[in-house]
């Protein structure tokens, strides 16, 4: 991780955004957005995909497809190093967790149940995206 802040830094960092109130315990604190509720579940927009901590650029939307869990899925991170995994043990199973690998923050899960190329499901939250419109540049 090159970005480190304390709870309050990054409480701060967020509210200067404007990010949503969920999006701290989201990245911060590995919280879930309820299910068909985030704003980026049924958006359908060209353009990228980013961490709303950091920036860090994690999704095109051409990999992005319905896989009607209520969460926006990907098909294939933007690039192999913007996305750490770790193990989460967490509510009694074995799921593999995504972090942005620049800032640590917590995205979402990843599942072996997606479409070809891959084969994986990114299933993030949309609390911890940020959505950058094709044409646009924004660090």
């Amino acid at each position: 991780m090159n970005i480190q802040k304390t709870d309050a830094e990054w409480k701060q960092h967020l509210a200067d955004k404007g990010a949503e109130p969920l999006a701290f315990a989201v990245t911060r604190q590995a919280a879930t957005e309820r299910p068909f509720t985030g704003k980026y579940e049924s958006h359908w927009e060209a353009g990228r995909y980013q961490c709303i901590c950091c920036g860090q650029k994690l999704f095109d939307h051409q990999t992005k497809f319905d896989a009607g869990c209520g969460w926006p899925s990907f098909y294939q991170a933007a690039d192999a190093n913007a996305i750490a995994e770790h193990a989460d043990r967490s509510l009694g199973m074995l799921r593999t967790e995504t972090l942005c690998a620049q800032c640590g923050a917590h995205l979402g899960h990843v599942f072996p149940d997606g479409p070809q190329p891959t084969g994986l499901r990114y299933c993030m939250n949309s609390a911890a995206l940020e959505f950058v419109p094709s044409g646009q540049d924004k660090k």
